[in-house]
């Protein structure tokens, strides 16, 4: 049997608000809560997975339809994963190419 949920899903980062919630989650599910920056998804008002930005380790509800929605929090994580990886490639790419104009410059002999 297959339960199907029509009701809107929430996700967002957790807020210190949420550690209540998320430990209650955490002992409905037999884990430990994941420390660290967790995304939650929350589906009829309440928090019904969270998980770990950094590795995707999560928790959730054992009474509800959750496999879904921990298959979202994943796809968020990885995609927020990769924007930072991106953002930090990029400035790394920028201050290695900055301080080779820099040498060159410096290198350069005067025009006078």
């Amino acid at each position: 049997m297959t339960a199907t949920h029509d009701s809107q899903i929430t996700i967002r980062l957790a807020t210190d608000d949420d550690a209540v919630a998320l430990h209650r989650l955490a002992q409905l599910d037999a884990a430990r809560l994941p420390e660290g920056e967790l995304l939650v998804a929350e589906a009829e008002g309440e928090i019904r997975a969270a998980l770990r930005i950094a590795d995707s380790a999560y928790v959730a509800d054992p009474f509800y339809a959750s496999r879904a929605l921990v298959g979202l929090l994943d796809v968020r994580a990885k995609r927020m994963r990769r924007e930072t990886h991106s953002r930090l490639d990029r400035a790394r790419t920028r201050l290695s190419l900055w301080s080779a104009m820099y040498q060159r410059a410096g290198e350069a002999r005067p025009l006078l």
